[in-house]
């Protein structure tokens, strides 16, 4: 019972940070936008949202609390820019749909494993322990807050686009249906591994999806910014923002998928075996 208690005290005060942190962000881009343009005005806004979060995550003393960002930003912002835009075209509609969709599965997942503000991601904790107070502090701010908030932003770049008289076509739904289903594949396999970790504790899951792929959330998360870049490319072809999508997609070969497959390696017994005969993704 007193944890169930603690828990559902710390959700309450993420989503007190997180109401605070938009209306914050929402008050950085009123008082920029008239000095900058204003996709840099959004971009300082969530810069500057992202310290706020990470001030939080601090006092704290857990970095966790950024987590819901990389979820809960794209659906709000993408939603108030079609506000202040007034632009609810055919394109950006399916963009909204899209982007909450994702936003609202993934934060779902993040609120089934959320086990309180006592318990931070072992990621962060293996940085905190290898480093030094200062050092663990400047790759918290840059490296565990900052970049992803810079890499998703890269990735809602194409989006953005999308506000400006883009008409719907046939990759326009292409694009949209990319994204329903890197969604759903993100759903299909969580829900698959949360059910074979309760099963099969200490293990590694070969259910469903993670059969065929080592990753398939990843390859989810991958093609969800690929679909909102096809939706773009509809009307803006292949042009400098397919950087977005790129970004993303190196995020997770390079940085995500080594660091979490050198932590199976060392404490899931057959996983390289497991490794050898499945693909990355899928």
């Amino acid at each position: 019972m007193k944890s169930n208690t603690l828990r559902g005290i710390s959700f309450a005060i993420i989503f007190a940070v997180y109401v605070f942190v938009f209306i914050f962000g929402l008050v950085c881009f009123e008082a920029a936008r008239g000095s900058i343009p204003e996709l840099w005005a959004v971009l300082l806004a969530d810069v500057l949202a992202t310290v706020a979060v990470w001030a939080v995550g601090v006092a704290c003393r857990n970095v966790s609390v950024y987590d819901p960002y990389w979820s809960v930003a794209p659906p709000l912002v993408f939603t108030a820019w079609a506000f202040y835009k007034d632009c609810f075209s055919l394109p950006v509609v399916l963009l909204l749909v899209a982007v909450w969709y994702w936003g609202i599965r993934l934060t779902g997942n993040w609120a089934y494993t959320f086990r309180g503000l006592a318990h931070e991601d072992w990621r962060y904790t293996r940085y905190r322990e290898s480093q030094s107070p200062l050092l663990f502090q400047m790759t918290n701010l840059w490296g565990l807050n900052m970049v992803p908030t810079l890499v998703v932003f890269a990735a809602m770049l194409p989006g953005f686009a999308l506000y400006e008289g883009a008409e719907a076509g046939a990759l326009t739904w292409i694009g949209f249906a990319v994204c329903l289903m890197a969604a759903t594949i993100q759903l299909v396999s969580d829900v698959q591994i949360h059910r074979f970790r309760r099963e099969h504790p200490g293990q590694y899951c070969t259910a469903g999806l993670w059969r065929h792929g080592r990753h398939p959330n990843y390859f989810g998360e991958i093609s969800m910014w690929w679909g909102v870049w096809l939706m773009y490319a509809a009307e803006g072809g292949l042009d400098w923002l397919v950087i977005g999508p790129l970004i993303v997609t190196a995020l997770f070969l390079f940085v995500s998928i080594p660091m979490m497959e050198r932590r199976q390696l060392a404490n899931k017994p057959g996983y390289a075996d497991y490794r050898r005969r499945t693909r990355m993704l899928i």
